[in-house]
């Protein structure tokens, strides 16, 4: 069953993308060591990881712009290299914003780039208007780009990757420095294209756009892949639940009671605002129950919240016991 938004069927195709045992090093540095990645048409493939883990590079290497040290890396079927022919089959979102023609507004750098995928003047001049529409800058379009915030020269990046329809696409924190309604746009836009067989690498630290959006995901740390799977997956990684539980002035025992009331069913732990606990909960117990518990034995409950969201508590979970 799909576990994304983009309708992905595990039991589909042949591999859109193929990455076995690549390595890639930088002099005595090991950006990327033994990685192995598998992504099929239609599907969105998160990558995720802190600063430093590789991500970038293996975007690099999978569109031709850096070469492994050893290892294999297949594209659509061919070795990943400086190939014209694949490159035009990928759409590449860097993670920098430095590669637009500042002087040049929205419109003439996207119709420049649309006459490098062969497209006919009027023809890519069409285009590109359609894709700025398509990411909200329609109505600057005709601004020069070193006008343009980060935010709107991230949106141009996203729409110059779909200006040739790619079977492949290529992002790297792609929704970093949006606001939330633009990130959701650029999520959408991701979406339709993996709906129409496109296969995604989405590289991000925002591990909260996941759920509902990916359909699996690869966590890389010092270029190694700590975890490979789906997000459901990934997830459960993060043991049992965390919440922050504020108790009210009425509380009628210490911190170290109250945990030593919870049994088996978890643990109440001081956190450095007194009127604050962190309640961790055993697998499978509700926290409903735990709360009961609490205020049996003398707790007044005010609030509570998640420490993290299940997902990023995950991430942490995954990348620290590799530390």
């Amino acid at each position: 069953m799909p576990v994304g938004a983009s309708g992905w069927n595990p039991l589909s195709q042949v591999p859109a993308i193929e990455v076995e045992d690549l390595r890639r090093c930088f002099g005595a540095l090991e950006a990327l060591a033994g990685v192995d990645l598998e992504v099929a048409p239609g599907e969105i493939h998160a990558l995720l990881g802190p600063n430093g883990a590789g991500k970038s590079t293996l975007m690099r290497v999978l569109c031709g712009l850096v070469a492994p040290s050893s290892g294999t890396a297949y594209v659509l079927d061919r070795r990943a290299g400086r190939s014209p022919e694949l490159r035009g089959l990928i759409g590449l979102v860097p993670t920098g914003d430095r590669s637009f023609y500042l002087r040049l507004s929205g419109l003439e750098n996207l119709t420049f780039f649309a006459r490098l995928h062969g497209l006919r003047r009027r023809d890519a001049r069409q285009r590109a208007l359609g894709m700025l529409e398509a990411v909200s800058l329609g109505d600057v379009g005709r601004r020069p780009v070193n006008a343009y915030s980060h935010g709107m020269q991230k949106r141009l990046s996203f729409a110059r990757a779909l200006l040739g329809q790619p079977s492949v696409l290529l992002v790297d924190e792609a929704t970093h420095d949006l606001d939330p309604l633009a990130a959701q746009q650029i999520r959408d836009l991701t979406v339709e294209r993996a709906r129409q067989g496109t296969a995604v690498v989405w590289a991000t630290q925002r591990v909260e756009e996941l759920v509902g959006f990916a359909d699996r995901a690869t966590v890389l740390d010092r270029g190694t892949v700590r975890f490979a799977g789906t997000v459901a997956a990934l997830a459960a990684r993060g043991g049992g639940n965390r919440h922050v539980v504020r108790l009210g002035p009425a509380t009628a025992a210490p911190v170290d009671r109250l945990d030593a009331a919870l049994g088996t069913s978890g643990r109440l732990l001081p956190l450095s605002d007194a009127s604050e606990a962190l309640l961790a909960l055993a697998p499978g117990v509700s926290l409903g129950t735990a709360l009961a518990a609490l205020m049996a034995a003398g707790a007044e409950i005010t609030g509570s919240r998640d420490e993290h969201p299940p997902i990023e508590r995950a991430f942490r979970v995954v990348t620290e016991r590799a530390a």
